[in-house]
């Protein structure tokens, strides 16, 4: 099943089967590209210079592993809009979006609901694993996220991925941030350094590609 979907990661044939949209709790509305389908589901929240369309090889990729997969774009994005006070938000608002994804698995049926985050967008998929109702969120995987307030509020079972040399703007290497949140995360959780300084998801243009989605197919189909 891995080495199939890997095989998929390569070529980056297929693309979204279905354009969807949904609302936010904030009024806005979310437009997300779906691939597979399934009882399991994954949200990808995309970093700050990527869009829904930047996951196409890793959301085929699970979908042929037996993912249900929803890939968002971040209200700013593409068709998606914030609520009309979405821009008095300190915060953006980002992960209303990611919220409504997970409400919007699970009312089309998921019985699992994973959350895939990759720098802003893990910052997101955190602030949504704090927030969302008890069991709404399975699974978190955080791709060299920005910092995190509350690293001790996330549900569920967590797994942080960084590269070992990622830089800040300012130089600052990511790592000692990432594990400090890790640290003060709550059990179960894993913490994995790949090799290289590529960032979030950049690392899937890397020789650390594979590597790292290997490890997303382990995080995501283990019992």
């Amino acid at each position: 099943m891995f080495e199939a979907a890997l095989a998929l990661l390569v070529l980056g044939l297929a693309g979204p089967q279905e354009l969807v949209s949904f609302p936010t709790q904030d009024g806005g509305v979310v437009y997300a590209d779906l691939y597979g389908r399934g009882e399991h589901a994954v949200v990808l929240a995309h970093g700050g210079r990527f869009n829904k369309e930047s996951w196409v090889s890793q959301a085929q990729a699970l979908a042929d592993a037996g993912f249900w997969v929803v890939a968002i774009d971040f209200r700013g994005r593409g068709r998606s809009r914030g609520g009309p006070e979405s821009d008095l938000r300190d915060d953006g608002g980002l992960h209303f979006d990611v919220l409504a994804a997970v409400r919007y698995s699970r009312e089309g049926g998921a019985k699992t609901v994973s959350v895939i985050g990759a720098s802003l967008g893990g910052w997101a998929a955190a602030r949504a694993a704090s927030e969302a109702p008890d069991g709404a969120i399975d699974r978190l995987l955080l791709l060299a996220p920005a910092a995190i307030e509350e690293p001790e509020r996330l549900q569920g079972r967590k797994l942080f991925i960084t590269s070992r040399d990622d830089r800040n703007s300012r130089g600052v290497p990511r790592l000692e941030m990432i594990h400090q949140q890790y640290e003060r995360a709550a059990e179960p959780k894993e913490l994995i350094v790949l090799d290289g300084s590529a960032h979030a998801q950049f690392i899937f243009e890397t020789d650390q590609g594979e590597p790292l989605m290997r490890e997303i197919l382990r995080f995501l189909s283990a019992p």
